[in-house]
């Protein structure tokens, strides 16, 4: 049962993520980022030291970092992942050639 086709296969490993879950991703990942900003400016405003000044640079610094994280996203695949190619381990090994046996001529000789 051979069944070589010369129409293209489409995988659904090699589509990519719907636009939706996209941007719903990298809002979540922003969001998180500007939690720990806020964070940051709180902790800015109970400490003391120089703990205040490096709480107070990570706040200044996070916005950017948050939006080019957030922008990191919808690149494309050079290439597709690779096709699943089933192993033949699981077809029938072919017929064993019997030899037909000995057939005893009685009365020849």
């Amino acid at each position: 049962m051979n069944q070589k086709s010369d129409q293209p296969v489409f995988r659904i490993s090699g589509a990519p993520r719907s636009l939706k879950a996209d941007v719903r991703s990298r809002e979540v990942r922003y969001l998180i980022s500007m939690g720990v900003r806020t964070a940051c400016f709180i902790g800015a405003f109970v400490t003391h030291g120089i703990l205040r000044w490096l709480l107070i640079v990570a706040a200044f610094l996070l916005p950017y970092i948050a939006v080019v994280i957030a922008n990191a996203g919808r690149e494309r695949r050079n290439s597709a992942p690779p096709a699943f190619l089933p192993d033949h381990a699981g077809e029938l090994p072919p017929a064993p050639n019997h030899a037909r046996p000995p057939q005893n001529n009685a009365g020849t000789g």
